[in-house]
């Protein structure tokens, strides 16, 4: 769900010349929302909202319904539910979504070998080897779009362009639903005119020290003296950010996405003084981790764990293991041991998670202890086995049970 700033002039026609724009991004529109549309029809048409239901949940999706009513993602989900109290507000089922991000890239697929993939619901595309084959970039972002639609049953909006920064910035602006095409020719004057918010890399707090330099524009950013923006932003982001104003991006898509952690945490509705109950936590946490591990055939070599209190304070801890591991038992033994050297805030603890870090691939190879136990392996993976046919709910560990009651 993007909230990048959009085009304030309202043009969406640059012209259609195609022939120097091989780079095309692909962008879910409101994807986790459509899933859930897609799963449930009866929502169709409705103000749906995809977050935590508390007041202290946050929003992670939203229909263009409940959008145009100021419904934006990341905000608290009391905001939304104030901003847009007809919405439908739907938990977040993200193994879902996944199998359904799976199912989009193998459409994006068909089209070139080179994608990169940058999250669950949007990537890039490099067409140039494909245009004998499937006809110029904005047939190939039709035949997309069409065969997602079809398909999938989901929306997508695919940006055009020379270069991937002004590929991103025109799926925003093709948004809901379409595709916007900026020739190699009219790069500048796209730029220039946009909101300097809208560029890769302008994040809300460095758009707040532009706009109190007078900076409002992508073109005012290109037109600022370049000393003056290093002492504002430091001189890489100075210099990057001058570049892409100018339109000057020359970062290949690449293929390969290296997995870097999975993980699980959660803000909790009342804080959390009692450390049992973190420790229930953690043990599920760290089960759900190794979970997807196992699904996504991965190892992790750390764990972390994130901890915030009560005013927001937050603390993050890491524990290389002895061997690389994909069980939640040996995930749930660091995190504990992590927990335990830390002394519990105040205040109480308002978040909580566990992450699994520095992913391998288990068929690379990896180190084994001698005296490994394969019980263990066998007994997680059956209960993989057993959510997989009866639902997540079928099974959990007994230290569990008093918190499914």
């Amino acid at each position: 769900m993007s909230n990048a700033p959009r085009d304030r002039r309202g043009k969406r026609y640059w012209g259609d010349d195609d022939s120097q724009t091989n780079i095309l991004h692909i962008d879910m529109d409101s994807f986790f929302a459509q899933v859930e549309i897609r799963e449930d029809p009866s929502l169709l048409g409705k103000a749906v909202i995809v977050g935590g239901s508390s007041n202290r949940g946050v929003v992670t999706s939203a229909t263009y319904e409940a959008r145009a009513l100021g419904v934006r993602a990341g905000m608290p989900t009391a905001r939304a539910r104030a901003l847009c109290p007809a919405a439908v507000f739907v938990p977040g089922h993200f193994e879902l979504y996944r199998e359904y991000s799976k199912r989009v890239m193998l459409v994006i697929g068909r089209f070139s070998p080179l994608v990169e993939q940058v999250s669950v619901d949007e990537a890039f595309v490099d067409v140039r080897g494909s245009r004998l084959r499937f006809g110029k970039p904005m047939h190939i972002a039709g035949e997309i779009r069409r065969q997602i639609r079809e398909e999938i049953g989901l929306p997508a909006s695919v940006g055009i362009a020379s270069t991937k920064s002004v590929a991103k910035i025109a799926s925003s602006n093709a948004k809901p639903d379409g595709v916007l095409l900026v020739p190699a020719q009219a790069t500048i004057e796209f730029l220039h005119g946009l909101p300097v918010g809208a560029l890769w890399g302008v994040g809300a707090k460095s758009a707040q020290v532009l706009e109190r330099e007078g900076i409002e524009t992508i073109g005012q950013l290109a037109e600022h003296p370049l000393p003056r923006l290093s002492r504002l932003l430091g001189a890489a982001a100075a210099h990057s950010l001058h570049d892409l104003a100018w339109g000057i991006d020359p970062r290949p898509v690449t293929v390969s996405r290296e997995e870097k952690s999975v993980g699980m945490e959660r803000t909790f509705e009342t804080d959390i003084r009692d450390r049992a109950l973190l420790d229930q936590f953690i043990t599920k946490a760290s089960h759900e981790c190794a979970r997807r591990l196992r699904a996504g055939n991965w190892l992790c070599k750390q764990v972390a764990i994130k901890m915030r209190g009560a005013d927001f304070s937050t603390i993050t801890r890491q524990q290389r293991l002895r061997v690389p591991t994909d069980l939640g038992r040996e995930i749930a033994v660091a995190a504990h041991q992590l927990f335990e050297r830390e002394t519990l805030p105040s205040g109480g603890v308002r978040l909580f998670g566990v992450r699994a870090e520095g992913l391998i691939a288990r068929d690379e190879g990896f180190e084994v202890a001698l005296d490994q136990d394969e019980r263990p392996q066998a007994a997680e993976r059956a209960m993989d086995k057993i959510r997989g046919k009866y639902g997540a709910g079928a099974i959990s560990l007994a230290s569990l049970l008093e918190e499914n009651k």
